[in-house]
């Protein structure tokens, strides 16, 4: 069995000007995940893909296996997930000369991720791959769509964004909900490759703590998550 973890980190970034090269926590962005796939010890090759050749030389530096230089048309501001994460696995397929059975994406965003999340991520996409289409991973919504999260109708009023047929009154009776938080997601090898959305119908969600809900696309989410792992590691 062969496992690849991909990171893919674009070097353009209009909410935090150079994020995945800031130091967060005396580190690069990017390298918190590169350090915690090689703790996992789950990885038979670790590879990063990025259009930016500093990202790509601080990968090196932090022990990527594999440098993948993404094209143009995969780098820009709305470029997919998914067709980046499929160009990595088949890139890293050739220059490792290996198949992979399986592959787990480590957001580069979202470094408040543990390595035992990264370790359940996998046990469910191993002993489920038969049944599953993916793994995403996510928290509890701290907003309910059935009870206080509300859209804009065409006449401007504001309407739940979903309702059941039986009303509630507290939070706590509405179906439990979760925020993506855009830190795992796991394929087996024919999934990825035969998949157009990062959601399918047999998409499974591993649950992880409330604070891994925050991944950097501001300048106050750098300070928050700056916050959080300072926190952890004192």
């Amino acid at each position: 069995m062969k496992v690849l973890c991909s990171i893919c980190a674009r070097g353009g970034s209009k909410g935090v000007k150079n994020k995945n090269v800031r130091e967060l926590n005396s580190i690069p962005l990017i390298a918190h995940s590169i350090l915690q796939a090689k703790e996992s010890n789950l990885f038979d090759v670790i590879s990063v893909s990025s259009d930016c050749d500093q990202i790509l030389s601080i990968a090196k530096e932090y022990g990527a296996d594999f440098l993948i230089k993404r094209p143009d048309d995969l780098a820009t501001d709305t470029s997919a997930k998914l067709p980046v994460i499929q160009h990595c696995f088949s890139e890293s397929e050739k220059e490792s000369g290996m198949n992979f059975d399986f592959v787990i994406d480590l957001d580069a965003t979202s470094p408040l991720r543990k390595v035992s999340d990264i370790k359940g991520v996998f046990d469910i996409l191993q002993s489920r791959s038969e049944e599953i289409d993916n793994v995403i991973t996510g928290c509890h919504a701290r907003r309910s769509p059935y009870f206080n999260l509300v859209e804009e109708n065409e006449s401007g009023f504001s309407r739940l964004v979903k309702s059941l047929e039986k009303g509630i009154v507290r939070r706590q009776d509405s179906p439990r909900c979760f925020d993506m938080n855009a830190s795992i997601y796991g394929w087996s090898r024919n999934a990825l490759l035969n998949s157009d959305k990062v959601l399918m119908p047999k998409t499974v969600l591993f649950e992880m703590s409330e604070e891994t809900a925050y991944d950097i696309d501001s300048e106050l989410d750098f300070k928050i998550v700056e916050l959080l792992m300072r926190d952890r590691n004192e």
